[in-house]
């Protein structure tokens, strides 16, 4: 918690098919304007190389860039917010107040 503001990051819900996590992605990639370079092969965030931690780094870029500009974490109810922070390993999810 930073000056009494709860930090939240946007991730996949589990209970979202791969499917819609795939034009989820897709979407956010081409159209979005998340930055989608952490998720390529030999990046920070490629492993583990599944589309559930792959949506997740996607999304939560988004939601960090674009929240305070009406841009939100729904995916089309393929994501959630939450207050753990879902970094692992070399793959440090952003944060912004």
């Amino acid at each position: 918690m930073k000056d009494g503001q709860l930090e939240e990051w946007c991730i996949a819900d589990p209970q979202t098919p791969e499917d819609e996590l795939q034009n989820a992605i897709k979407w956010a990639c081409e159209q979005g304007g998340a930055d989608c370079s952490k998720i390529q092969a030999n990046q920070p965030c490629f492993w583990p190389n599944t589309t559930i931690d792959h949506a997740s780094c996607v999304f939560n870029d988004y939601y960090q860039k674009f929240k305070h500009k009406g841009g939100s974490c729904y995916f089309r109810a393929a994501a959630m917010v939450t207050a753990l922070d879902p970094s692992h390993g070399s793959c440090k999810f952003e944060y912004v107040p």
